[in-house]
């Protein structure tokens, strides 16, 4: 079954964060063997984790880097409305 670059992109991201489905893995493999752009998504946004992976190993220990509380409020309750 062919699937839109919209449903492509979101099964990338998810993939990032955990494992897809062998339906899904399928489809998405058909997709991307057919759509540079979807490719190139896919290339970007593993850059995107592992540049965020290797910021956070670099900073997590830094006791000098903190937020504030209200910045930390701000930040909770926009998780919170995309909910």
């Amino acid at each position: 079954m062919l699937i839109s670059c919209k449903v492509a992109s979101r099964l990338i991201s998810r993939s990032l964060d955990k494992p897809l489905s062998w339906q899904e893995r399928l489809s998405l493999r058909f997709h991307l063997a057919i759509c540079q752009y979807c490719r190139e998504f896919s290339r970007q946004l593993r850059q995107l984790k592992l540049a965020a992976q290797s910021i956070l190993q670099q900073t997590e220990h830094d006791l000098s880097i903190q937020l504030s509380p209200d910045a930390k409020a701000r930040i909770t309750k926009a998780i919170q409305s995309d909910l």
